[in-house]
């Protein structure tokens, strides 16, 4: 009999690059040229209430394109990269059913990855106080004794890890209970399912290293003269817990502290600025893994027109 016939992924786009690279207004442009709508790959866009300090694009400046995965969570909310593919993949799905293009644009890396790849995980339920109980755990046994604990279900992940690394061996051992399996049989599990979407991503890069990091002092600049403290203000004032994972986003971190702690602000903004510098260093290095992302370099000013007629051609290359 002959064998089943390979099932073809959808081809949608990703606009993809490090931190004021101008992702979202090169996506606004191919959309309102290709009939497309854009869901967000930022892992602080989605938070209600954080708009400037994100940088989370205004009605403005989607100049009516559809936009999905924004504000969709309060800030003091868990959210995991496996709620966000559920979410973000929904969006997708409908814009495809519906006869668009789907661009999904954003820098968080590790979204974009998990949502092209049709990666399985771990259930993980954040009500269900299993990780609760792990972590609290840890804290009264120690690691020498949960790494034990481990051993006795995944030697072979308890090999790798040391005592003091909590967050992979709660991990683990959180993998084991809620699947039946070691975090290693899953891993190799989710590696085998095909790619959920045929992806073309074009990264937006710089030619200069200086010309970035001036556009990210710029952009912080902006961020304060449009009232960052306020906003982080706002959020405090309303009980929101400063800990909490969404305050621990660069610009709302370092402002929640000064605010707190009596700081000066404009320490503050400098101290963003390097934080952000140092995200954009980090953003290029995992973007470089994907070789057969297409990448166009700004030179010292964005040149959006001379970039939309690169990006045209290679979506009409990829078929898109």
């Amino acid at each position: 009999m002959p064998g089943k016939e390979a099932v073809v992924p959808p081809k949608i786009l990703v606009i993809t690059g490090p931190t004021a690279s101008g992702k979202t207004a090169l996506a606004v442009e191919l959309a309102k040229l290709r009939g497309g709508e854009v869901v967000s790959a930022d892992s602080m866009q989605i938070y209600r209430g954080m708009d400037i300090g994100t940088a989370k694009p205004t009605a403005d400046e989607m100049q009516g394109v559809p936009h999905h995965m924004l504000d969709i969570v309060d800030p003091s909310e868990n959210f995991s990269v496996a709620r966000y593919v559920d979410m973000a993949a929904a969006c997708v799905d409908d814009i495809l059913a519906r006869g668009k293009l789907p661009i999904v644009a954003g820098g968080t890396g590790l979204y974009i990855d998990s949502l092209l790849s049709g990666r399985d995980f771990a259930a993980f339920d954040p009500d269900s106080g299993l990780r609760a109980r792990l972590e609290a755990d840890f804290a009264a046994e120690g690691g020498e004794e949960m790494l034990k604990k481990l051993a006795a279900v995944d030697p072979e992940s308890a090999a790798r890890l040391h005592p003091n690394d909590a967050k992979r061996i709660i991990r683990a051992l959180e993998v084991f209970e809620s699947t039946g399996m070691t975090i290693t049989q899953h891993n190799l599990h989710t590696q085998s399912i095909p790619p959920r979407y045929e992806a073309l991503t074009i990264t937006l890069c710089f030619d200069r290293r200086e010309d970035m990091w001036a556009r990210i002092d710029r952009r912080v600049d902006v961020m304060m003269a449009n009232g960052l403290a306020d906003e982080v203000r706002g959020l405090l004032n309303s009980g929101l817990d400063p800990r909490c994972t969404a305050m621990q986003a660069i610009g709302y971190k370092e402002f929640a502290c000064a605010l707190t702690e009596g700081g000066d602000l404009r320490a503050a903004a400098e101290e963003v600025k390097l934080r952000s510098r140092q995200y954009a260093k980090r953003q290029l290095t995992w973007f470089a893994r994907n070789q057969q992302a297409k990448r166009y370099s700004w030179g010292s000013e964005p040149n959006i027109h001379d970039c939309l007629r690169y990006s045209t051609e290679k979506m009409e290359e990829f078929g898109i």
